[in-house]
């Protein structure tokens, strides 16, 4: 398995990635619109995408968005998708991407890495506590959707 860095010449690969990630949370596949929205993060460098890679199939991804710890005065990084396709689950693809993550957030000095998944997605659960992440319970996190 090989961890690569998002360029634009697998963001097809990735765009598909991304479009099956939205079908597992009951979203109508668009493969045109995950296409373009990756492309967007690319060009706009607001994110960080790491593809994982079995012999020549993309079978995972994730993507990190920069945020800071203005009480830290470091920067934060929220890990927003994770996904891998079923063929690859269990074979350490996840627990590789999220790996990565922590790397770069270790090599970029951040204050956290933070991210949040459905109370009932339990596999998930079971493998970001595994990982060392932990449920908050020192603030409340709010929010106001549109």
């Amino acid at each position: 398995m090989e961890i690569r860095h998002l360029t634009h010449e697998e963001l097809s690969d990735a765009s598909f990635l991304l479009n099956e990630y939205r079908i597992f949370y009951k979203q109508p596949s668009d493969l045109e619109a995950a296409a373009q929205f990756l492309k967007e993060r690319l060009d706009h460098k607001d994110s960080i995408v790491y593809i994982a890679v079995i012999g020549e199939e993309a079978v995972g991804f994730v993507q990190l968005y920069p945020t800071f710890s203005t009480v830290a005065l470091k920067p934060a990084y929220i890990l927003n998708d994770l996904y891998v396709l079923p063929s690859a689950r269990e074979k350490g693809v996840a627990q590789a991407l999220i790996n990565q993550c922590y790397d770069y957030c270790e090599q970029n000095n951040a204050r956290y890495i933070t991210l949040e998944t459905a109370v009932t997605n339990k596999n998930a659960q079971k493998l970001y506590e595994k990982m060392g992440m932990r449920t908050d319970d020192d603030v409340y996190h709010y929010v106001k959707y549109f």
